[in-house]
């Protein structure tokens, strides 16, 4: 049986957990999603999503709740971790417009540029391409960070707006620019968790 955590300190978890019940079902596999909130909880754990909401307090908040060195060292080990917008921000290893003291897992290869799509008004929808899909997945940008710059070869874009690559992977770890958790396609969490079956 699966066990995927969703970092639970704050952001969109309940509609990954969803997301991931609903991958489970597509995938046929037994899996628990569940709220991550505890280091003890890494316990068996077999995947890890970071979700969405502001990088700064998530950061400080797994740090405040034992969870950032441990989720670093595991990533840094091979556990499969997925990191949507804010998600995506910490698994970077640089960031543009960081905040001053700012720490991530800089698990990911690549330069972000945190909220470069604008305030919350200036969030949109629009349809992307994926590198395993020929159909379009609708992609949800909500005060979204950009990828800059891929470092390295090791770092392969999944998923583009346009010419613009808005979702990598690097081995086990995949980070989106976009919410796949506010759809009901569940094909981005499905692909991610096949890292982990």
């Amino acid at each position: 049986m699966l066990r995927v955590g969703v970092i639970g300190v704050q952001g969109a978890v309940s509609e990954h957990i969803e997301a991931v019940k609903r991958a489970f079902e597509r995938l046929g596999v037994e899996g628990e999603a569940f709220w991550l909130r505890r280091p003890e909880q890494l316990n068996a754990i077999d995947a890890i999503i970071l979700p969405g909401g502001e990088s700064t307090t998530i950061s400080r908040l797994m740090q405040k709740n034992g969870l950032f060195e441990p989720v670093k060292k595991l990533g840094e080990e091979g556990l499969p971790i997925m990191g949507t917008c804010a998600g995506l921000i910490l698994l970077a290893k640089e960031v543009e417009g960081a905040v001053e003291g700012q720490r991530f897992l800089e698990l990911l290869d690549v330069r972000v540029n945190r909220n470069a799509y604008g305030r919350q008004v200036d969030s949109f929808e629009a349809p992307l391409k994926l590198s395993f899909s020929d159909e379009p997945f609708p992609g949800v940008f909500i005060r979204a960070p950009k990828i800059v710059e891929l470092l390295n070869d090791k770092v392969k874009p999944i998923a583009w707006h346009g010419d613009e690559v808005v979702g990598v992977e690097q081995g086990n770890i995949i980070g989106l620019a976009f919410h796949p958790e506010l759809t009901d396609d569940a094909r981005l969490h499905e692909y991610f968790l096949r890292k982990a079956l």
